[in-house]
């Protein structure tokens, strides 16, 4: 049987080429990002090719209201907030000033820092908050990249919060590749991969799972 050339290149070698011919970050992303990897829980970073390719989509999408859930330095919610027009504005959920610090004064260096609401509490009690104050069905885009064991939670307080036409993106979905390994059944991967079969299921959205970063659910509410 012949040898195919992608059979010949690892995943690994496949990234690597990717990172060469994706577009240049902004200056403040790439400091930031710098920044971020020199931290203890620096592999906590969102990967770059996921970020750029969400951001594209926002920008296509005409997306002016944004939420992210899981903010952890501000990397994501300052890709955001460039990729929002001037009137937009990110809602950005999250428990710790700890990491957020670390991201507002590139938030501000790259001039977005008016976009950005930052809300410092557990993100079910945020969103639940904004239901309750007559905000479902305002919002264009979410990413969800937090704690695991509640992503069912937000992507219902999402579903809530979207307008039709919005867009859910799910970071994590492969668990670093333990969602395929069946005889991984930790909490973790168990929780992943029932809100995966969800997904698919889910009359709701039009649902696509990507191969980009940590595989991330596109999911696009009917």
């Amino acid at each position: 049987m012949m040898t195919r050339p992608r059979d010949q290149v690892s995943a690994k070698e496949r990234m690597v080429y990717i990172e060469e011919h994706i577009s240049e970050p902004h200056p403040s992303m790439k400091k930031l990002q710098e920044l971020t990897k020199t931290h203890e829980s620096g592999d906590m970073l969102s990967f770059y090719d996921g970020t750029v390719l969400l951001s594209n989509m926002i920008k296509f999408a005409g997306a002016k209201k944004c939420i992210d859930v899981g903010v952890f330095t501000g990397y994501s919610s300052l890709a955001w907030a460039l990729s929002v027009p001037e009137d937009g504005k990110v809602v950005a959920c999250d428990t710790s000033t700890e990491f957020t610090d670390i991201g507002k004064p590139f938030w501000k260096e790259a001039g977005v820092e008016h976009k950005i609401d930052l809300r410092i509490a557990p993100a079910a009690e945020t969103l639940q908050a904004m239901i309750d104050g007559g905000e479902s069905g305002t919002y264009d885009f979410m990413f969800i990249d937090a704690d695991k064991e509640s992503y069912d939670t937000y992507y219902e307080q999402g579903l809530q919060l979207l307008r039709q036409g919005g867009i859910i993106a799910i970071d994590n979905c492969f668990r670093m590749g333990r969602c395929m390994i069946e005889s991984d059944t930790s909490p973790g991967v168990q929780t992943m991969r029932q809100l995966n079969a969800k997904i698919k299921k889910d009359p709701r959205v039009t649902a696509v799972m990507v191969n980009v970063a940590d595989g991330t659910f596109v999911c696009l509410k009917n």
